[in-house]
């Protein structure tokens, strides 16, 4: 029987799907986590389950949903990398997806930059060992916080400005969002470089933001939407090795 893999990414505002064989991932969907009803059925048929989940009750459902039993992302799975850090239970595991990635397809050391419900950047050392990184708020969540907490800020949808001085309520938060974002990104990026052994890191972005705030951020060296999944199926053929 040909491998079918299918590879499961539960975050916090959305669950990202994928079929893939050994060699590439084939079809990708999206739902929003809290509307998860159970498996799309347009992925169709699977022979094994790769699930990597931040949302506990999530992470019960597809339990039984899933028709086999799945490999559950842990520090404790066979990553293929080392990991380095005090308590390894604190880890998400997308991070430990993002960290096996970017390993198998760019190498190391490496940092990637997350741009999801959070921001996160999660560092590899030469020795392709995890150890760490940073979180800061995601770039909707700020925008979604200025709109609720404010009587006559509107909720925008972040892209990119047209003029760096708004002329409108709208343009002004824009240049904010993302202006400001960017600046946010390149400051922790840049203070991560200036960390032993990572001057030379190679910095890869991901997430649903990912290519609008890399447009002006020089250090991001590439953006690749499929990362965390990818890193699931390379986390799938570390453990079906053995």
């Amino acid at each position: 029987m040909n491998e079918r893999i299918l590879l499961i990414d539960v975050g916090n505002t959305n669950t990202g799907f994928a079929i893939a064989t050994p060699r590439r991932i084939q079809r990708v969907a999206s739902v929003p986590t809290a509307k998860l009803t159970g498996i799309p059925r347009t992925l169709g048929r699977y022979t094994a389950v790769v699930l990597a989940s931040v949302v506990p009750t999530a992470t019960r459902k597809f339990r039984r949903w899933v028709s086999v039993t799945p490999i559950i992302v842990n520090a404790d799975a066979d990553l293929g990398i080392g990991v380095r850090y005090p308590n390894k239970k604190q880890i998400g595991p997308d991070r430990l997806a993002n960290a096996v990635g970017v390993v198998r397809l760019y190498g190391a050391p490496a940092i990637v930059v997350d741009f999801g419900t959070a921001v996160t950047f999660d560092v590899v050392n030469a020795d392709r060992e995890y150890v760490g990184g940073v979180i800061a708020p995601g770039l909707a969540a700020m925008t979604h916080y200025l709109h609720e907490h404010t009587a006559l800020l509107p909720c925008i949808t972040p892209r990119e400005p047209r003029t760096i001085i708004g002329k409108s309520t709208d343009a002004a938060m824009q240049v904010g969002a993302v202006i400001g974002y960017r600046g946010l990104v390149k400051e922790i990026l840049d203070a991560l470089r200036r960390q032993p052994g990572m001057a030379r890191a190679t910095i890869v972005a991901t997430g649903g933001y990912g290519g609008l705030i890399a447009r002006q951020v020089p250090a991001i060296q590439h953006v690749n939407p499929l990362l965390t999944l990818e890193g699931l199926r390379f986390i799938y053929l570390n453990n079906e090795s053995h």
